[in-house]
């Protein structure tokens, strides 16, 4: 059993910057995809970035692209995403998570975080 949890949250202005992180514990983190998912009030849960289980391959939902940056450090079992030129449209929930394959659909997550809230304000 994996436990994930998320920090750095936040509340900042437009084109300001965040770095979320998350902490995994429970299990080899270094065999597992680590993804980062974000839900904002009244919408689906949405995938954002996503990284292999050694770090080589990620992968980005279009809307982030050139402005998030997920990364991993298996010896510290931690991924994070680093978020800048933010936009009120990234106003979210945003989740970690854990999977056994490289995907970007939620259902192939078997573990998750509690969640972090972003605030971006205009």
């Amino acid at each position: 059993q994996v436990q994930l949890v998320e920090s750095g949250g936040g509340l900042v202005q437009a084109g300001g910057s965040l770095r979320l992180s998350c902490a995994a514990s429970g299990g080899t983190f270094s065999r597992f995809a680590m993804g980062w998912f974000r839900q904002a009030p009244g919408k689906e849960r949405e995938f954002v970035a996503r990284i292999s289980s050694s770090g080589a391959g990620t992968r980005y939902a279009d809307s982030v692209k050139g402005r998030f940056t997920i990364s991993r450090d298996n010896a510290k079992n931690t991924t994070a995403l680093q978020m800048n030129s933010l936009k009120p449209d990234d106003t979210a929930v945003y989740y970690c998570a854990a999977s056994s394959i490289i995907a970007t659909i939620t259902s192939a997550y078997h573990y998750w975080g509690q969640g972090t809230q972003v605030t971006v304000s205009s």
